[in-house]
């Protein structure tokens, strides 16, 4: 989508996907120890805050000056910092890799742009780091709970053990959801969520 797109759907007053983080991250962090974190596509900051104030070490990048006001914002009002990158997929440059644990939450583009830049992570994660991942799945086209209206975009489990072959896949689901993330996340939702590490 274009960067307008998001500058626009950012730069609303509220929150758009709330200011909560997503559940699936809340509960896998709590499996983990804190360490330094990136956060790719990460819009407003509601997860890479959440982290923060876990004691993670958090670098956020999206190409959204919008969405980065909010996610700065939102840090400074949970007493946090994070540092939170202007960039595209193609031209990010990681601060402080390797990272004990990369986070990929609705972070929808084109399947060439998340192929490639999926195949960066192995390099940009710590030996035993891990990845949490949670996506809009390919029976997502149509719902009106959220997720790009683009299937190219979306997710099945066979295209993501093809992109992560090189990690170690914990878990790897599809499933049905009942999202409550803001106006454009509600309602049935059917995602695929992974945990990977690096071998």
């Amino acid at each position: 989508m274009e960067k307008s797109f998001w500058n626009n759907r950012y730069g609303e007053k509220e929150f758009i996907y709330g200011e909560e983080p997503n559940e699936f991250l809340v509960k896998q962090l709590a499996k983990l120890r804190s360490g330094n974190a990136l956060f790719v596509a990460e819009g407003e900051g509601r997860n890479a805050v959440y982290a923060a104030t876990k004691g993670w070490q958090v670098e956020a990048f999206d190409y959204s000056v919008e969405g980065q006001k909010k996610a700065i914002q939102l840090a400074k009002r949970h007493g946090v910092t994070i540092d939170y990158l202007i960039a595209a997929y193609e031209n990010y440059q990681a601060k402080n890799a390797p990272f004990d644990l990369i986070v990929l939450i609705y972070n929808h583009t084109d399947s060439k742009t998340r192929k490639a830049f999926n195949k960066k992570l192995f390099d940009y994660l710590k030996p035993r780091g891990s990845i949490i991942m949670e996506q809009f799945s390919t029976k997502q086209l149509g719902r009106g709970s959220g997720g790009p209206k683009n299937i190219d975009m979306l997710l099945d489990i066979e295209t993501a053990k093809s992109e992560f072959k090189q990690f170690n896949i914990d878990l790897l689901e599809e499933k049905e959801i009942r999202l409550k993330e803001g106006k454009y996340h509600e309602g049935e939702a059917s995602v695929i969520r992974m945990i990977a590490n690096k071998r």
